[in-house]
């Protein structure tokens, strides 16, 4: 997972400009790399043999609010791709970036923030407070 996370958090940096994650299975590779970049996220589910592919189709697509990943067809690399060339396309210089980089910081900030209320509190007095 270190390597994953590394790759994802220098993507930006590295001139990346589009992620394209394929997974199986249980399928969290799209969502793991979302989570720790700003960059656009295409997630494609692989067909697997318990399946068909649909539990990987489930893990990408049903991903939390704040950690988008557009997600294709099981086995869609093809339309991953044309999609990814459709985002470059769009690419021009403004603030979007910025606005995305602090958004995932705020983010990042809540989820810590209620980590430690829920620490703090136990998870039942937080459910039920909430």
């Amino acid at each position: 997972p270190e390597r994953m996370i590394e790759f994802a958090k220098a993507a930006a940096n590295n001139g990346t400009k589009v992620i394209i994650a394929g997974a199986g299975g249980a399928a969290h590779l799209p969502g793991m790399v979302a989570a720790c970049t700003h960059l656009p996220v295409i997630g494609v589910p692989i067909q697997s043999k318990a399946m068909s592919g649909i539990d990987s189709l489930y893990s990408i697509v049903q991903m939390p609010q704040g950690v988008p990943v557009a997600t294709v067809a099981i086995n869609g690399a093809h339309n991953a791709a044309l999609l990814a060339l459709q985002i470059l396309a769009l690419l021009a210089d403004n603030n979007i970036t910025e606005q995305l980089i602090n958004y995932k910081r705020k983010l990042k900030e809540m989820v810590e923030n209620k980590a430690n209320e829920i620490e703090q509190l136990g998870y039942k007095s937080f459910l039920e407070k909430s």
